[in-house]
């Protein structure tokens, strides 16, 4: 049975994507930060484990508690400051970027020796669309009307992180999804997808086979030019 760990498994995107991993016979390791309120998650037949992303000690003991790891769906993050520039400052982006992308690399090399004992190892990063400038950039995306600098920059630093860690482990199927703009607790659920639709990508690219794409961005309809 394949075996993967969702971080920021509690909720929303999280929790859409564990339960339709465990409803394809995927064995799942849900990682939360407070495991007294993953009720929902844990009713899936998820096991649940305490995960903070930003605590190297917590991430440590959650991943060595695991019998085996194939899947890696590092999912964890925040909205952080969404503010202008005018109230931005050092410490809110040095915190969105501790979560939503050293969170990733913490997690991440934790877990590499695990994955190094699969034979299908496969790392999935939930990225976005507003880490791409050229989508930043165009009026009839959903992402051009955001303001939010530390989100924006986070997510550009998982693709880029994507690309870098499926050059440096090319027997690995590593790639960033991205949920497009879908109603989550993340923008008050403002988002026109639902989380079903926001999971189609991060879904698809974990259950890849040893022949599948890697180094690559996709959303629900397919690969994303980077």
């Amino acid at each position: 049975m394949t075996t993967a760990l969702i971080t920021g498994a509690n909720k929303g995107l999280g929790l859409e994507t564990a339960r339709r991993l465990v409803d394809s016979g995927v064995d799942v390791y849900a990682g939360v930060r407070d495991p007294d309120r993953a009720d929902d998650v844990r009713a899936l037949g998820a096991h649940v484990l305490r995960l903070d992303v930003t605590d190297t000690d917590s991430v440590t003991a959650s991943v060595s508690s695991l019998p085996r790891l194939d899947v890696l769906i590092n999912n964890a993050g925040v909205i952080g400051h969404g503010g202008g520039v005018d109230d931005l400052d050092a410490d809110s982006m040095a915190d969105t970027l501790d979560t939503n992308v050293v969170g990733i690399v913490r997690v991440t090399q934790a877990a590499l020796p695990l994955l190094r004992q699969s034979s299908n190892p496969v790392i999935v990063n939930v990225a976005s669309g507003v880490g791409m400038g050229r989508f930043l950039q165009d009026p009839g995306r959903d992402e051009f009307p955001v303001a939010a600098i530390p989100y924006a920059a986070s997510k550009a630093a998982v693709i880029a992180l994507t690309v870098q860690y499926a050059k440096n482990l090319p027997e690995m199927r590593i790639n960033a999804s991205d949920p497009g703009y879908t109603a989550t607790d993340l923008n008050g659920n403002t988002g026109h997808q639902t989380v079903a639709e926001g999971t189609d990508a991060t879904v698809r690219l974990a259950l890849l086979g040893s022949d599948g794409p890697t180094g690559e961005f996709h959303d629900r309809t397919g690969r994303i030019e980077l």
